[in-house]
């Protein structure tokens, strides 16, 4: 690993430990039908924290519900079309019309217990990772064994080279066309092998963190996620109600038999 990344590495993580005492970092307070839920918005993700606000301060989020709930895993909520829910309507495919870039801060901030992330559409259809506009879900996860772990690591490191590869074909895709079209194979390969070596050379392998591995094999969490998902914000009081939630009884669609909904939400510190 290069020596450079290991300083960074250092860096973002001294600034995590920091924003854990921020007083700046603004707070809102989800009131919810099993209880109260207080959150914190990281600074270091502005696009995500001040759209956030936004939507509370519209009371957008005031009546949604919880309408997607997987035990050990996370619960979701940020459907507009949940506020007046037909039983027969699949929740999930909301949001007020627009996208927000990703702000992927990995390991700075990573899916452990209690983090706030942004949900959003697969790969296939976003390969920019862009976030939906209000959906978000709140990680509860499990804990998990250094050897399962060292198997994340490795498939964030192959999912990383990946996602620069599939970014790199997609700007040469004319030239791709062309030789697709000539049957020029050798030169085929040799884009390719061009491509590969790019991407080797940009996308070095990660090591997870010792303190990402230690919160992982304590409190838990959703570590398949990092460096795909933003993170921008965590649970910092009522993490009994979200464990509540989790654990309710659900239809075939992951939806809660028993409407669960934020009954408001709002800016307690901004």
């Amino acid at each position: 690993m290069n020596k450079y990344l290991f300083i960074i590495i250092g860096l973002l993580l001294a600034l995590n430990m920091n924003s854990q005492t921020n007083s700046s970092e603004p707070e809102v307070l989800l009131k919810t039908s099993e209880g109260d839920i207080l959150v914190k918005l990281y600074n270091d993700t502005p696009a995500h924290r001040d759209n956030f606000l936004k939507l509370v301060k519209e009371g957008y989020y005031d009546g949604m519900l919880f309408h997607r709930v997987i035990n050990d895993f996370m619960v979701q909520t940020g459907d507009p079309n949940s506020k007046n829910p037909d039983n027969t309507i699949p929740l999930g495919a909301g949001d007020p019309s627009y996208t927000l870039p990703a702000e992927i801060i990995y390991p700075a901030h990573f899916h452990k217990y209690g983090a706030l992330a942004a949900a959003r559409t697969g790969d296939q259809v976003n390969p920019e990772r862009r976030s939906s506009g209000s959906q978000f879900y709140i990680v509860t996860g499990k804990s998990y064994s250094p050897t399962q772990l060292k198997s994340f690591e490795q498939r964030a490191n192959n999912d990383a080279k990946q996602q620069y590869f599939g970014n790199l074909v997609r700007e040469r895709m004319n030239d791709i066309r062309q030789l697709q079209a000539a049957g020029d194979t050798a030169a085929l390969e040799s884009l390719q092998q061009e491509l590969i070596a790019k991407t080797e050379a940009n996308v070095p392998d990660m090591t997870m963190p010792a303190e990402v591995i230690k919160a992982y094999t304590t409190v838990g969490g959703t570590p398949h996620l990092d460096g795909a998902y933003t993170v921008f914000g965590e649970v910092i009081k009522g993490m009994d109600i979200v464990d509540r939630i989790q654990k309710a009884a659900t239809d075939g669609n992951d939806r809660p038999v028993q409407d669960i909904r934020i009954i408001s939400a709002a800016i307690v510190k901004e």
